[in-house]
């Protein structure tokens, strides 16, 4: 059967990979310990699964416009306005299956072959892939610990050439849980002016952010900003609704009717009575989506401190989304239980092998000194899973 050189070119999620093997190794009965996923651990909110029952109930379940409800749209154009300053139509807003999707979809939408996206270093697995999946490039630019993982004003003018089409952000970020500062984005758009690069901004974790770090939506900045920029949203992360896959995206009319366009012969809708239950979930009047900011909160300071007491880690402490990403890379060379741990992929999948803790390695993030660790799980299970990665390092 043939298989297409694009499909050929494009590996499985990493992150996926762990997480089902994973499940195999929990199917035999072993007791795993999983930092791999980035899934809350918290179940939907009540109020959201009853108003997706009711819509079911109400026979909301045929085909939808295909950007999405029109009340999905006001609500989200009304959230923009509330949490972000954002003047955003309806028109302007086209709804996604999952942020994922949007992503997909914005790049199909904007990028043409031959394009360069310039993409920071770590990054989130499936940029590249997209950007791929366009005929585009992706321009890696370099980013260090000592600058917490952020590309730097400076970086990107120099990286900026004939064929530049767009940057791409993601604050509060996957996999680092770093979060670029109100000034350094604003310093960012400055160096944008004048050109004719779009933004992809994905803020999928904008509710989840810690300690005294201000989250702010890159296209309020300026009307320079607004004009380029592409606004990437969803509720997986904030309101636990991941299996959900309802994501959405702002910007520019022309290219948000491109996205519409596309998704018409694509997708056609996102699940109609899911949508319905998007309308609601922005109606937390008992705080649900803070109560779990909080407890991510807790277990980000609570990992960070305890891999920083691990021989040979280091770890920034996370200021948003629920991932610490450690330099593990002082146990390179090292052989342990017979095997030598060459880099990351090495280090992932025998610390999951011998004793049974699955992290993500972090070459496919583009950064094989690192590795990603999930904090949506208990307190108890980063204690035990730590107490593991230690004793197994040792």
């Amino acid at each position: 059967m043939k298989v297409s050189k694009r499909a050929q070119a494009v590996p499985a999620s990493a992150t996926m990979a762990v997480t089902s093997r994973a499940k195999e190794l929990k199917a035999q009965g072993l007791d795993v310990i999983s930092f791999g996923a980035g899934e809350p651990d918290f179940d939907t909110p009540q109020y959201i699964k009853d108003a997706a029952i009711n819509a079911i109930n109400a026979g909301k379940t045929g085909y939808t416009a295909t950007p999405g409800i029109i009340e999905l749209r006001k609500a989200i154009s009304a959230k923009f306005k509330k949490e972000n300053g954002l003047d955003y139509a309806p028109e302007q807003i086209v709804v996604n299956i999952g942020a994922k999707h949007s992503i997909y979809e914005s790049m199909q939408a904007v990028l043409d072959p031959g394009d360069e996206v310039l993409l920071p270093r770590p990054y989130w697995v499936t940029y590249p892939e997209a950007i791929k999946l366009t005929g585009a490039v992706a321009k890696v630019v370099e980013t260090d610990a000592a600058n917490g993982y952020k590309i730097t004003p400076q970086q990107i003018k120099d990286a900026i050439t004939d064929k530049t089409a767009m940057l791409l952000l993601n604050s509060p970020s996957n996999p680092g849980g770093f979060t670029y500062t109100p000034d350094e984005l604003a310093a960012i758009a400055k160096v944008l002016e004048g050109t004719d690069i779009m933004v992809l901004s994905d803020e999928i974790y904008e509710r989840l952010v810690y300690g005294d770090t201000k989250f702010i939506s890159f296209a309020s900045l300026s009307e320079d900003a607004y004009n380029r920029t592409l606004t990437v949203n969803g509720f997986s992360k904030a309101f636990a609704m991941t299996g959900w896959r309802l994501g959405y995206t702002a910007g520019p009319l022309d290219a948000i009717k491109a996205m519409g366009r596309l998704q018409s012969h694509m997708t056609q809708n996102a699940v109609a009575f899911v949508q319905e239950a998007g309308v609601i979930a922005f109606n937390d009047s008992e705080n649900i989506v803070e109560s779990m900011r909080v407890q991510f909160e807790k277990r980000g300071a609570h990992m960070a401190k305890r891999l920083n007491a691990i021989d040979g880690i280091t770890c920034p402490e996370p200021t948003g989304a629920f991932y610490c990403f450690p330099d593990v890379s002082a146990h390179f060379g090292k052989t342990i239980g017979d095997v030598e741990i060459k880099g990351s992929m090495d280090f992932a999948k025998t610390l999951l092998e011998q004793a049974n803790v699955a992290l993500v390695p972090g070459e496919p993030f583009g950064c094989d000194k690192n590795v990603r660790l999930s904090f949506a799980c208990s307190l108890e299970q980063i204690d035990k899973g730590l107490d593991r990665l230690a004793e197994w390092l040792s």
